[in-house]
């Protein structure tokens, strides 16, 4: 998550000088040097511990839940205790806003895959800092699944082991349009929160980047908990199904895996028909493949442009303060304006 570039603007440079942003350059996609240097190693180690972390306490909190809530272990009254679906929400979300607060400064803060493919795409992190993030996330989540199963092995594999899978009633298609959704939300939360644009407009506007992060993740939770137990970030559900190792949660993800394919697959193929024919011979289901697909390609689009963006026009819309101007809040500008007046 980039840091910003702030220089000094206006005459003299004074005291009241208004100071204006840069965009910080876009990561180069390919860096050899980066890999003879302490810092990108200390994110790696950074990034591993806070993934540990992460799914150690999420998923104690998720077994610990169905412990509670287990009408055999914990008597008749069972479905009135436990944290419920609002204290697992917050156990993710609070997680993530604490382990974001304390490794934003060293690695980024990313604890997912998605989030740091997502900042690769928008050349803001490059392609060797992000494999080394994405395994060393991935390796952190099934350690940290590992250390729950050593603790409470009476209980993982009775309560599903924290595992995601895909709740009766629902297709695999609802699954997947759910997920979609949720890494969507969460990915633009945190390019949102650390845009530098916004850092540099609305500095008078205190903005602590990890909270609204947090409470994405929270709201995503609450909504899609109850579809596929919420697996917006791909190692959390990959150190669960590793360590759990079971068919269906399996069987969930590479299903999905494959019907994202077929998205892709049944879209091409649509290409190759006249207009009325495809209009006239699509399903119901189709389309929902189809319109799937859409969300990614405009999803894919928006990431991508934001460098090129950056390289000719700062963006579509006009500005909101004039050139060169900086908004530095109320009581800086009516200093500003009580300095300018003539005696």
């Amino acid at each position: 998550m980039g840091k910003d570039d702030v220089i000094e603007s206006g005459a003299g440079g004074g005291e009241f000088a208004a100071k204006d942003y840069t965009d910080p350059p876009p990561a180069p996609l390919v860096d050899a040097a980066e890999l003879c240097s302490w810092s990108l190693y200390r994110a790696v180690i950074a990034e591993f511990i806070a993934t540990l972390l992460f799914l150690y306490i999420t998923v104690a909190t998720v077994i610990g839940y169905k412990h509670q809530t287990d009408a055999a272990a914990s008597g008749a009254d069972a479905a009135c205790g436990g944290v419920g679906v609002l204290g697992i929400a917050w156990a993710f979300g609070g997680m993530i806003f604490v382990l974001v607060y304390c490794t934003a400064g060293i690695s980024g803060g990313h604890i997912n895959p998605a989030v740091t493919f997502g900042l690769f795409l928008a050349r803001k992190v490059s392609l060797v800092r992000a494999l080394l993030y994405i395994v060393a996330q991935c390796l952190g989540a099934i350690c940290g699944v590992g250390l729950v199963k050593a603790f409470q092995s009476a209980y993982f594999n009775r309560y599903g082991g924290g595992a995601n899978s895909l709740a009766s009633g629902y297709s695999r298609g609802t699954g997947l349009g759910a997920e979609i959704i949720g890494t969507f939300v969460l990915v633009y939360t945190v390019f949102s929160a650390t845009d530098p644009k916004r850092n540099a407009r609305d500095s008078h506007v205190p903005v602590l980047a990890p909270l609204p992060i947090g409470f994405a993740v929270f709201m995503v939770h609450l909504a899609t908990i109850p579809v596929t137990g919420t697996g917006i970030n791909p190692a959390r559900s990959l150190g669960a199904a590793v360590i759990y190792n079971k068919d269906k949660p399996w069987d969930d993800h590479v299903r999905s895996i494959i019907r994202s394919t077929r998205i892709i697959h049944d879209a091409s193929h649509l290409t190759s028909h006249s207009s009325t024919t495809c209009i006239g011979a699509l399903s119901s289901d189709l389309m929902v493949r189809f319109r799937h697909l859409l969300f990614l390609f405009l999803l894919a689009v928006d990431l991508l442009g934001r460098p090129l963006r950056r390289r000719g026009h700062r963006s579509l819309l006009p500005p909101v303060h004039p050139p060169g101007r900086r908004h530095q809040g109320p009581r800086l500008l009516q200093e500003q304006r009580v300095m300018s007046q003539p005696a």
